[in-house]
């Protein structure tokens, strides 16, 4: 319960988790039938980068404002919505802003100031639901959801030794429930083991059509330092390991990255 999102708001790993996140949701809009979006680790919604929190990291720096005026055609869609919401959007005003009329997103968060501001942050959109509960109950109480499609994004703190392997029950979990869901698990990534043994768990769970899309700031040899970060997507919608690289690419360019080692890759976890 640590965790607060605001200081690292708008970094590196934002921007490449928020980009697939809006590519994804377009995707499930090419369907005229709703979807349902949960999202179990929300936060409050958008966050003011002049603030206190993200000015003392500086985060953002490196991550989304050296890209806002980028205009590589795979970046267009997300940066078009961060100019256009103002403060930097997290992941539920993102979604917010793609949805249609008929579609639904829930919210959950464990933090009670953060929950509040939520609850206001959405109080005038009856589409949107917030919940203050915690995320992997979350997966049992509110899967499958009545739209029989949709997303579900976990994305947690990774402030526990174990998160890993939670991420990885909360995902069979998840999708013992909701098999035709979209899935999208972020990950870091700060030396490869931690990894292999997450991706392992994955395999072994008897899960199907898993691919994950990793970008790397740098090799990652120092377990001490954020080197880069994945989102592994079970169902992934057509065409999205040819996208999901065209975005990563874009998303190195645009920051400028040169080290050894950076830039992103997409791999196929478990065949369909």
């Amino acid at each position: 319960m640590n965790y607060r999102h605001a200081f690292h708001a708008g970094n590196f790993a934002d921007c490449m988790k928020h980009a697939l996140l809006v590519w994804l949701v377009e995707a499930l809009k090419r369907k005229p039938a709703p979807f349902f979006a949960l999202d179990t680790h929300a936060g409050v919604g958008q966050y003011d980068l002049d603030a206190l929190p993200a000015s003392r990291t500086q985060e953002a720096r490196e991550g989304i404002l050296r890209l806002l005026h980028c205009q590589a055609e795979p970046l267009v869609p997300y940066l078009s919505l961060v100019r256009r919401l103002g403060l930097y959007p997290g992941s539920p005003s993102l979604i917010e802003a793609l949805m249609r009329p008929d579609d639904r997103l829930a919210c959950c968060e464990l933090h009670n100031d953060d929950v509040r501001d939520l609850r206001l942050l959405f109080a005038p959109n009856a589409a949107i639901s917030v919940h203050h509960r915690d995320a992997w109950e979350a997966l049992r109480g509110l899967l499958p959801p009545r739209q029989k499609r949709g997303l579900v994004l976990i994305d947690p703190p990774f402030e526990e030794p174990e998160e890993f392997a939670t991420l990885a029950a909360g995902l069979q979990l998840g999708h013992s429930r909701f098999r035709t869901g979209v899935f999208a698990a972020w990950y870091p990534i700060k030396q490869r083991a931690r990894v292999r043994y997450f991706l392992d768990i994955v395999r072994t769970s008897g899960i199907r059509d898993v691919v994950t899309a990793e970008f790397l700031l740098r090799e990652p040899l120092d377990p001490s330092r954020l080197n880069g970060c994945g989102l592994l997507v079970i169902n992934p919608p057509f065409r999205f390991e040819d996208e999901a690289l065209a975005i990563l690419d874009a998303l190195r360019d645009g920051l400028g990255l040169d080290e050894p080692g950076c830039g992103g890759t997409v791999a196929r976890v478990c065949d369909e």
